[in-house]
């Protein structure tokens, strides 16, 4: 049988299809399992047509095993199918919203990634974990102590001494093996960042379009990395389209001819757009007249708008010169010192 599309809604254990026909009816509604590879052996059998799934982790993968057997792939955000879910979601009402979002001709896609790609990107978010990780243990030590009175300041250079210091005092012998053994941990995590950072400085060298990128004033080598290996600068229409995926651009709230705006979205990638707050941050902290890094413009909007403000609305233009540079390929071009 001809299918116009099939939508495929992914769980651990079983992939449930949704195929429609030439004028949109549903001619396909079955489950295949994974473990006895049955998704493959359907594809294989199925004549080339459109196949669409929503975007995760794993949809790359068989995003890319469709495209091996001569199938057309499309990725979909899951909060764009969201909307399209009917009353009683189940499996076969979720690949029914897919199939039905896939059919809306302005529906936004994700290009489908490499394997090669999600392998690059695999020490970013690896990196991300174990910074978590070593705050919580910091935290914990921190709290731990301050409950039999010995206090440290905030900061992971603060650690090393909090232990020498918890080891020296006359707390209960259990909690100084506990938190002895906690600052262990915390030292096994500050190795395997180490050896993290160096592939990630490697890779940052290796990486011409990195290169160009960490030329931006609050733009450091990791965010940079982050842009030129998780951003297609193609899938997106103009630079303010970059912004508003990010999250960088105001939540609009507007009816008739009352124009409503609050605070940012805070869509897309989290991790970039706090990279991006952070480094806007790095160049506000030391912005003042004549510096390298200080425009009119941002001088000016320092006067009228708190610090926080303003990072934000740096990093917006940030992200509006990255994608410029990568969408152009050209490199940054410094704008004149404020005086």
């Amino acid at each position: 049988m001809e299918f116009k599309r099939i939508a495929v809604d992914t769980s651990k254990s079983v992939f449930t299809l949704h195929g429609v026909d030439e004028h949109g009816r549903p001619v396909l509604r079955q489950d295949l399992t994974r473990a006895r590879f049955e998704i493959e052996t359907f594809l294989g059998k199925s004549s080339p047509t459109e196949i669409v799934l929503e975007a995760c982790g794993s949809s790359h993968h068989w995003g890319r095993v469709a495209q091996a057997l001569g199938h057309t792939v499309r990725l979909i955000p899951p909060q764009y199918v969201k909307p399209f879910v009917k009353r009683g979601k189940n499996n076969r009402n979720d690949a029914e919203a897919i199939g039905e979002a896939a059919s809306r001709p302005t529906m936004r896609c994700v290009p489908v990634k490499s394997a090669e790609t999600q392998a690059e990107a695999m020490d970013l978010s690896a990196r991300d974990l174990l910074v978590r990780q070593r705050t919580q243990l910091v935290n914990a030590v921190r709290g731990h102590a301050a409950e039999f009175g010995v206090i440290a300041a905030k900061g992971i250079a603060q650690v090393e001494p909090l232990l020498k210091r918890v080891a020296a005092s006359d707390m209960p012998q259990a909690a100084k093996e506990t938190l002895a053994q906690r600052g262990r941990v915390i030292a096994q995590l500050d190795a395997q960042l180490a050896e993290i950072g160096q592939r990630l400085a490697a890779q940052h060298k290796a990486n011409p379009v990195s290169q160009r990128l960490a030329a931006i004033p609050g733009v450091g080598p990791l965010t940079a990395l982050t842009v030129a290996m998780k951003v297609d600068a193609g899938q997106f229409e103009s630079a303010r389209h970059f912004a508003a995926w990010l999250g960088l651009t105001p939540k609009e709230r507007s009816t008739g001819s009352r124009q409503s705006l609050g605070g940012i979205s805070r869509a897309g990638n989290e991790r970039l757009r706090q990279l991006l707050v952070v480094g806007a941050m790095a160049v506000i902290r030391h912005a003042k007249p004549g510096s390298k890094t200080a425009s009119p413009w941002l001088l000016q909007l320092l006067e009228r708008r708190p610090r926080k403000v303003a990072a934000v609305a740096l990093a917006n233009k940030m992200a509006r010169t990255l994608w410029a540079m990568m969408a152009n390929d050209t490199a940054y071009r410094r704008t004149p010192q404020a005086t």
